[in-house]
């Protein structure tokens, strides 16, 4: 597929210049050049009265995203108000630096909320404060952004806890979100667009934890896609190949999952793989984030692309080898497929002690 382009923001910036919405104002760059021209194609307008008409249908739109804090969730939830759009801002920490930087001067359309998402009360006490701050006109886009990694280790080793919490961040929070917000977005005809992964299609290694819970999130955004088609809401996943965020944690987070991981494996499990093998896999952190794109404008741009354009695509695959991995993985028969993984990077340069001595 081509690049998604953004031409029609030109067409209206000679035309709509007054008012907080100033279209020569917005942002421009490659980020921006990359969005598809159908975007915001209900609004393809010319004249300045049809402009106007234009602005202030845009303001109408609320949006609300969850972890806004970092990475996609913080860049888009600033993208937007910067657009002139009314954004609510879900952060895990509403005192936390994330929090503070999104209140800087120029967000005054961004509200930032307290919004645990694995915390029904919090989801509750934010749905309140949005029904009051949208009245009829509805919530225009959901974004189920939030999402954890947590420590990479081999299946077998690690621990249950961890599973249930990928679900419930990476999964189920997303589908307690869309249920209490799906009254909202039927009121607009409005989007969800939920942040899955690579990982979702494409068996990782050491990340069978995340991998499932975004899989179990594609699926559950693919059958939502359906059942909502005909109540005039679309559904959008993005699926990412690997980008640089807070995702991957820091040296603290590394320690604290190596000392959690050896307190938890089983001694046998213990005895196979060795303490020096399974001690390497939290720090594999630190490569796989070095190994990752910096620059997120890609997967923003996309997250823009599926809020905004008339025509949202169902799938987006922004990133490295997003489409060709899976494509390859669709295609090859399994030991072809698995033979391409085994040049995919190792998390650590360490084997089981089991397999060193056999």
């Amino acid at each position: 597929k081509g690049p998604k382009k953004m031409e029609v923001w030109g067409s209206l910036t000679s035309t709509t210049t007054t008012g907080p919405l100033t279209f020569a104002a917005w942002p421009s760059g490659p980020s921006w050049s990359s969005i598809h021209a159908k975007i915001l194609d209900p609004w393809f307008c010319c004249g300045a009265a049809a402009a106007v008409s234009c602005e202030s249908r845009i303001q109408l739109r609320h949006f609300l995203s969850s972890g806004c804090d970092s990475g996609f969730g913080h860049v888009l939830a600033k993208r937007l108000s910067e657009m002139g759009l009314t954004v609510f801002a879900g952060v895990l920490d509403v005192n936390g630096a994330g929090a503070q930087r999104l209140r800087e001067p120029g967000s005054e359309n961004l509200q930032v909320l307290q919004l645990d998402v694995t915390d029904s009360s919090q989801i509750e006490t934010a749905h309140r404060h949005i029904c009051a701050q949208v009245a009829d006109t509805g919530l225009w886009g959901l974004v189920n952004n939030a999402g954890v990694l947590r420590c990479p280790v081999d299946a077998e080793l690690q621990p249950l806890s961890e599973f249930r919490l990928c679900m419930d961040v990476n999964f189920l929070a997303a589908v307690q979100m869309s249920q209490v917000f799906l009254p909202l977005l039927r009121r607009s005809r409005g989007r969800i667009v939920n942040v899955s992964s690579m990982a979702a299609e494409v068996p990782m290694r050491t990340l069978a934890a995340y991998g499932a819970s975004k899989a179990a999130l594609s699926m559950f955004s693919k059958v939502l896609r359906l059942e909502l088609s005909a109540w005039g809401v679309s559904v959008a996943l993005i699926q990412p190949a690997g980008f640089r965020t807070n995702i991957f944690g820091n040296s603290d987070d590394i320690i604290r999952y190596t000392d959690e991981t050896l307190a938890a494996v089983s001694s046998a499990a213990r005895e196979d793989y060795g303490e020096a093998y399974i001690s390497s896999l939290p720090a594999s952190l630190s490569r796989m984030s070095q190994q990752c794109a910096e620059d997120v404008s890609p997967v923003v741009d996309d997250m823009c692309h599926a809020l905004l354009a008339a025509r949202p695509e169902p799938v987006y695959s922004p990133g490295r080898m997003a489409r060709l991995l899976p494509l390859l993985q669709r295609c090859c028969p399994a030991a072809a497929f698995d033979a391409i993984l085994a040049l995919v990077p190792r998390p650590t340069d360490l084997e089981p002690a089991g397999l060193s001595r056999s």
